[in-house]
């Protein structure tokens, strides 16, 4: 198998809030793709995140989507301060330090930040 990037898909209620939402929290610029009507994607790193206006009921799975940023402290308190609600940040001995968070539709999220093993 040959796989060559990945895309996420992000169920959202109201698309235009949903981006102004996350060109906020992830910033960034305009959606780089409008494929169809309803649905904008946004090219992070290697992988693409597609927010589609659909129905957002949950089934009862919860899935986290998570990032790996280069300061997740600092990107925790750059959320604190544009308003989001943010988990405490945790720390995971020789693993990871991170937070949880949710989109305004209740998509669950999580910046992380590698520690150096040993």
């Amino acid at each position: 198998m040959d796989l060559r990037s990945v895309t996420v898909g992000m169920p959202v209620s109201d698309l235009r809030r949903a981006v102004e939402w996350y060109q906020r929290v992830f910033a960034l610029a305009e959606p780089d793709l409008e494929p169809a009507d309803g649905v904008v994607e946004f090219r992070l790193g290697s992988i693409w995140l597609q927010l589609g206006e659909e129905p957002t009921a949950r089934s009862g799975a919860e899935v986290v989507t998570r990032f790996d940023v280069a300061d997740v402290a600092a990107e925790r308190e750059r959320l604190v301060g544009l308003g989001v609600e943010v988990g405490a940040l945790e720390h995971v001995p020789g693993a990871v330090d991170y937070f949880d968070f949710a989109d305004p539709d209740g998509n669950r999220l999580s910046f992380y930040t590698e520690l150096p093993w040993g």
